[in-house]
Order: structure tokens, then C-alpha cells, then sequence
């Protein structure tokens, strides 16, 4: 039998519980997701190393040491705490094939991979969610017109087609950012679509037309609120997919030009030098590597986070 004290710290608690938004309550859920947090902890040093890159790297990146320091082409790394003469300059990851720092090449190549993957996928989300947010909520032949535009899209092969623009645009990191955004539009534009269909069918959507609100606010306050959830899940995860796309069109040439010390074009550049210098090309895999697991982490993690089927 509970005393009333008990019962009151009860309630209490249940109305507290109640008054969370969604989106913290999501937020806590997030934390308690290990793959979550495994994310965030890679992605955390993946931005420390952007935001700081001329702090912690040694080197500007396109610096040549050729004359400055007694170090050769394609030098293998020499670290001192781990046996590497004192009297040898200390390059962590090595030098690359123009007597140039690897590891402050790297270190600046994470602001180029950040910078693509955010506003590749942030362009795609925009025109997306416009797209399909007037499909999903008009209906009708407006809805047919936009949705077969998306459909002929998809029906190309995705890197096919970004090559193909920027074959016609010209190469260039921009014009391969633009390439990859609007090959992912469409799948923003069908999952928004989705989302839209699904909720304006809603009670509440149905409540707020019978009191005469108008569709802004409709759309402002009852659809897009609980719409944009997957978006967010799918955003996360096409963060890494846009980073390897890039990097994907780098290394063939399409994307970053030399010297930009882009992960793709780097290794591209020292492609055959797989066996006589490894460093070189495992580096820059490497950093693509973590990079992408860090967005699919993050993303496994908040997709059952924001799930409102599970409670954890």
C-alpha cells in the first residue's frame, strides 16, 4: 500500500515524463544508444581536427619540404617515441610523393570532407523536402509530375549519373558537390512524400482544417513537426555516402583538383604506390573509412532513438 506521499511523487514524476518534448526525450534515448555514442565520440574528433586543423597539423598542407628538411619523396613514416631517429624530421604518416606532409594533409582534409558532406546533403534536403512536402500534401497531377521527374532520376545509375554531370559541368569540387546533391534529391523527395501522405490523414491535421486553420499552418505546425524525423535518420546517414561519393569522383579525376588535400584525390595521386609506399594510400582510406562509420553509427543510433515503437 503506497502512502500519500508516494502517490503525489508518483504522479509528479508521470507529469514531468508527460511535459518532455519529443525531441528530448529522443535526445535522452540517443545517449543510451551505444552505436550512438560511438558515433558521436568519432565524428566529436573528426570536427576537433577540422575546426583546429592549423593547431594540430605541423605543416600547411601544401607545403613542400623539399630544400627546408633532409626528407625524401614517398618517405615512410617516422615517428621518434617509437624508434625513429631524433635526428630525422618527425612525419607521422609519412611524406606523399611531392615531399609533403601526409599527416597535415589528412588533418586538413577532414574540413573539405565536412564541408562537402553538410552542404551536399543540406542542398538535397532543402530542394527535397520542398519537392516533396507540395507532392504529399497537393496530391493530384502536381504530385504525379514531381514524383515521375524523381523516378527518372532514380532510374539512372547513381554514380553514372553524377559522372555524367560533372562531365558536362566540368571538374571541380563544386561542381561534383552539386552533382552528388542532385542525385540524392530524390530520395528525400519519396521519403518526405511519404511522411506528408502519412500524417495528413491524421485527427489532428483533420481538427485543425475543421477550425479553419490555413494550410501554412498547417503544414508549419501539425505536418512538417512529425514529417521530419526520418528526414533526419536519412540525412545522417547520407552525410558518409556523400562523403565517399565525392571522394569517389576525386579519385577519378572529376572532383577536387590539385593541391586541395581532398582524401579521394589523394589517393588517387599515389594509387601506384600501393606496395612501394602503403602509407600513403591505407591514410587517406583510412580517414574516409572512419569518417563514414561515424555517419552510419550516428545514424543507426538516432534511428532508434527517434523509432516511437521503442522504449528504452
Amino acid at each position: 500500500m503506497t502512502t500519500p506521499t508516494e502517490t503525489v511523487a508518483v504522479h509528479s514524476a508521470n507529469i514531468k515524463r508527460r511535459s518532455e518534448g519529443p525531441w528530448r526525450i529522443a535526445l535522452g534515448r540517443l545517449f543510451r544508444q551505444r552505436s550512438g555514442i560511438a558515433g558521436m565520440i568519432l565524428l566529436g574528433i573528426l570536427v576537433f581536427l577540422a575546426v583546429f586543423a592549423p593547431v594540430v597539423a605541423p605543416y600547411d598542407p601544401n607545403e613542400v619540404l623539399i630544400g627546408k628538411e633532409p626528407v625524401q619523396k614517398r618517405e615512410a613514416p617516422c615517428i621518434h617515441i617509437l624508434g625513429c631517429p631524433p635526428e630525422k624530421p618527425q612525419h607521422i604518416m609519412g611524406v606523399d610523393g611531392n615531399v609533403r606532409d601526409e599527416f597535415s594533409r589528412i588533418v586538413y582534409g577532414a574540413r573539405i570532407s565536412l564541408f562537402v558532406g553538410f552542404l551536399t546533403i543540406g542542398f538535397a534536403i532543402i530542394v527535397g523536402t520542398v519537392l516533396g512536402t507540395i507532392a504529399g500534401y497537393l496530391g493530384g497531377w502536381i504530385s504525379d509530375v514531381i514524383m515521375r521527374t524523381m523516378d527518372v532520376v532514380l532510374a539512372f545509375p547513381f554514380l553514372l549519373l553524377a559522372i555524367a554531370i560533372v562531365a558536362v559541368l566540368g571538374p571541380g569540387l563544386i561542381n561534383a558537390m552539386l552533382a552528388i546533391a542532385i542525385v540524392n534529391i530524390p530520395a528525400y523527395a519519396r521519403v518526405i512524400r511519404s511522411s506528408v501522405l502519412s500524417v495528413r490523414e491524421e485527427e489532428y491535421v483533420t481538427a485543425a482544417r475543421s477550425i479553419g486553420a490555413d494550410h501554412r499552418r498547417i503544414l508549419s505546425q501539425h505536418i512538417m513537426p512529425n514529417a521530419i524525423p526520418p528526414i533526419i535518420v536519412l540525412a545522417t546517414l547520407g552525410i558518409g555516402t556523400a562523403i565517399l561519393e565525392t571522394a569517389a569522383l576525386s579519385f577519378l579525376g572529376l572532383g577536387a583538383q590539385p593541391p586541395q588535400p581532398e582524401w579521394g584525390a589523394m589517393l588517387a595521386s599515389e594509387r601506384n604506390q600501393v606496395f612501394s609506399a602503403p602509407h600513403l594510400v591505407f591514410f587517406p582510406g583510412l580517414a574516409i573509412m572512419v569518417t563514414v562509420l561515424g555517419f552510419n553509427l550516428l545514424g543507426d543510433g538516432l534511428r532508434d532513438a527517434l523509432d516511437p515503437r521503442l522504449r528504452i
